[in-house]
């Protein structure tokens, strides 16, 4: 078992991988065309038919079909481009080189703001207009409408999320170039697909409800926990590639595997749960503006007693 690289010099250089850089300006690229064309007519249309729970959003918070019939706001785009320059700098320079050459608790930091970050900061940045087109292949239609169910969403995120951990995966992704571009794609995919029951800008393929939204949170932390805990607890190495990688800031090889999964447990969790405040704040608030919208239409009821001016 061998590193994927030959340890560099930290912070000497910035380590640069074309294949990112090539796949990150080809989406950017993509985005600002998409964007400078603007949605059409038939783009702000549901391409397929819309959920009961889509009918009415005041529950979800996911926009209407023609929310964004002015095209991205500056907010969107700003989110767009701050997720891209996120996988930049988590996939070259110095964060990759920690993660790659020398610690696998760099690794998990890594991983989280690639599944955790960047994800929503992408959904919210992509107007749902753009994404339509695609829903209006059949075939494309239909397997977006399974893949972003609730339950498919939590079952991919977190089988893949427990495969790629295991050692005989992990060790595979550190010593060929190729299984590790397959391992960051399929985290940020299946990633895009966790988040998306709580950022979907796709009223045909909308959130789940607020109270729906606070049970998935709550219930995405567990996997989380039981894979870090399975690394945390180990007594021996699960990834010996990193025994052989060079000692930085006096961290065993041990400790290093030990801090990894506690990253993974300790942040990743309390994101969730943050995630879950807000939603929670989002849902009260959402129930005070109806409670002043009954008080409003109740005062207007037949029969009430209406100021008429010059009485």
């Amino acid at each position: 078992m061998y590193l994927l690289h030959p340890a560099v010099d930290l912070g000497r250089s910035f380590t640069l991988h074309p294949s990112t850089v090539i796949g990150l300006t080809a989406l950017a690229a993509l985005y600002l065309w998409r964007a400078k064309r603007g949605p059409s007519a038939l783009d702000l249309q549901p391409a397929l038919p819309l959920p009961p729970r889509a009918r009415g959003d005041a529950l979800t918070g996911t926009p209407a079909p023609d929310a964004d019939a002015d095209g991205p706001s500056l907010a969107q785009r700003a989110a767009f481009f701050h997720a891209i320059a996120l996988i930049f700098f988590t996939l070259n320079g110095p964060l990759h080189d920690l993660s790659d050459y020398y610690l696998f608790s760099a690794h998990m930091v890594q991983h989280l703001i690639l599944t955790l970050v960047v994800p929503p900061l992408l959904l919210y940045g992509t107007p749902g207009w753009m994404l339509r087109p695609l829903l209006r292949v059949p075939l494309l239609g239909r397997l977006a409408r399974s893949l972003t169910s609730t339950a498919s969403t939590f079952l991919w995120f977190n089988v893949v999320l427990a495969v790629w951990h295991l050692p005989p995966m992990y060790n595979a992704a550190l010593e060929y170039h190729a299984v590790h571009i397959v391992q960051h794609l399929m985290f940020i995919s299946t990633s895009v697909l966790m988040w998306w029951p709580l950022a979907s800008r796709v009223a045909e393929l909308p959130r789940l409800a607020f109270p729906g939204q606070m049970l998935f949170c709550f219930l995405m932390v567990i996997p989380m926990s039981v894979v870090s805990i399975y690394i945390v607890m180990a007594d021996a190495l699960l990834y010996p590639a990193y025994a052989i990688a060079p000692r930085i800031w006096g961290i065993s090889p041990l400790a290093d595997q030990q801090y990894g999964g506690l990253i993974m447990w300790i942040p990743g969790g309390v994101f969730f749960y943050a995630v879950m405040t807000v939603v929670f704040f989002k849902w009260s608030n959402r129930d005070a503006e109806d409670t002043l919208e009954d008080v409003g239409g109740a005062s207007a009821l037949p029969g009430t007693p209406v100021a008429v001016a010059g009485d």
